[in-house]
Order: structure tokens, then sequence, then C-alpha cells
């Protein structure tokens, strides 16, 4: 199995990368857990819309190879924890790549919501995106430790 959290945006702040650190490693190298970052797109003289169709390339591109790619979007459905569980237990039992993807500060292109074969809502509040990325890692690790029966999840 192996899990590749894809996000546009390079630049986070240091106690999010403190984060994100703090969970990547408390995962078993076996889940082969990565986060790859892209660039953003530059503003200037280009429409929000290109933008999105440039970064959403940029994302599909780096999720090639992938038997699963789940889009991070306002509208998409909210897992609760235990079912983020169950999804990463049918991954590993399946060897399922998983592309995790976190669009630009202007969201996802539509074609990126179409090629996603699922779509994660993380909260109905609205999320900084290095924020999105901790929250992204920490609900993997936290499915992790449901299965594992570790104490760090309570209910």
């Amino acid at each position: 199995m192996k899990i590749n959290l894809i996000a546009i945006g390079k630049k986070m702040p240091s106690w999010i990368q403190t984060g994100i650190e703090h969970y990547q490693k408390q995962l078993p190298s076996g889940m082969n857990f990565n986060l790859i970052t892209i660039e953003g797109q530059k503003r200037k003289n280009t429409s929000i819309e290109q933008i999105k169709i440039a970064e959403g390339e940029l994302l599909l591109n780096a999720s090639a190879g992938s038997n699963l790619i789940i889009a991070f979007d306002e509208n998409g459905k909210q897992n609760s924890s235990k079912e983020i569980a169950n999804s990463l237990q049918n991954w590993q039992q399946n060897g399922v790549s998983v592309a995790l993807l976190i669009g630009g500060a202007d969201g996802l292109s539509e074609q990126i919501k179409k090629q996603a074969h699922q779509l994660w809502g993380l909260s109905n509040l609205t999320l900084p995106h290095s924020m999105a990325r901790l929250l992204a890692v920490e609900q993997i690790y936290r499915a992790h430790s449901l299965l594992t029966n570790h104490p760090y999840h309570r209910e």
C-alpha cells in the first residue's frame, strides 16, 4: 500500500510542518505515506479558472500510477474516523496505491472533481490549505490507531 498526499503550495507555517512530521513519524513504514507539494501557479495575468486547470493537471500528473484518487473538496462526503479506518483497512488488504489531492487557494478544477474516484470533505468550516494537510495526515494516523487498537483514538 502507498498513500501520497499531494497538495498545491509549498509554503507552510513551521507549526503545520512540525505537526505533519509528528504524525508521519508515527505511521508504520509499510504504509509508505508521502507528502508531495507542488508549487502553486502565479496569479499575474491569469484567470482563476486557468490557475485551477493548470494546478489540476499538475495534481493529476503527480498522482499517475495511483489506483485510487481521492480529492478533498468542500462539497465532498464527510467521513467519520471509523469510515476512514475502514477505507484504510481495505487499501491495505488490496495493496492499493492512493493519491489524496488538496487543491490550491482557489480550489479544484472541474477536471479533478470528475476524474477523482471519490470526493471527501474534511469539515464544513473553511480551512487554510496547510491546515487541511495536517488534518488529512492526522486522520490517516487516527485510522491506523483504530485498526491497531492503539489508545490514541477515544470515543
